[in-house]
């Protein structure tokens, strides 16, 4: 299995969380949202210029930007 960053997932494409390198706040915020390690998450769409980007997790959608998806580490799932 392949492992990327959110933010190179393609629309249609998906994977599991296997880390969040992100600290203090934006931690806990991403957290609270669901991004938690063992989570599916599927890509949605991207907007033309790239940011935001629309994800789903667990049911519903959800919108990144492309600095904070950088940081969300997955497994691609085949």
């Amino acid at each position: 299995m392949d492992n990327t960053s959110l933010d190179q997932l393609k629309p249609g494409q998906f994977g599991k969380i296997i880390s969040l390198n992100a600290q203090g706040k934006l931690r806990t915020r991403l957290l609270d949202m669901g991004l938690v390690t063992g989570t599916t998450i599927t890509m949605i769409r991207k907007a033309p210029l790239g940011d935001p980007l629309e994800i789903e997790v667990k049911g519903y959608c959800l919108s990144l930007r492309m600095k904070e998806a950088e940081l969300i580490t997955l497994e691609m799932t085949k």
